[in-house]
């Protein structure tokens, strides 16, 4: 069994039963975490909508988020999130916002590492979760 994730006629994802279930328990999370709602629609009868304007404006907080944690762990446990809504973004031809206006007076980081992680480069960041969703569109099934 799969589902389906799509937006419009054009479907973007079609990942097993299991795969689903964890990914939208995610979703949940985040759209809680970042209090913006992710565009994707509830899943029924195995599919589900991806409303494109409310998606992008979700991947470019979520973005913003993970770009601003330096905590090791929360960062850990959100890259494959990130990535996989990478994935999607790409899939749906939505042009995500790397850097957004306002980053730099934007609040600066959050959740803490203590001790501080070694630090890495606002370039380093982008490539790392870049190549992480490469790897991942691999194995994504549209």
């Amino acid at each position: 069994m799969s589902q389906y994730y799509d937006m419009g006629d054009q479907t973007l994802w079609n990942p097993s039963n299991g795969a689903s279930r964890l990914f939208m328990s995610q979703v949940s999370t985040y759209q809680a975490e970042l209090g913006l709602p992710s565009g994707i629609g509830p899943m029924q009868a195995d599919e589900c909508q991806i409303d494109p304007v409310a998606f992008k404006a979700f991947v470019d907080a979520l973005l913003a988020w993970h770009r601003r944690t330096s905590h090791a762990v929360v960062a850990a446990l959100s890259q494959g999130f990130v990535a996989t809504v990478l994935v999607l973004a790409e899939r749906a031809g939505i042009e995500v916002n790397w850097q957004p206006a306002g980053y730099a007076e934007g609040g600066g980081l959050r959740d803490v590492q203590v001790p501080a992680p070694p630090g890495s480069s606002e370039g380093a960041w982008a490539a790392t979760l870049q190549q992480k969703s490469r790897e991942l569109d691999r194995f994504m099934t549209a």
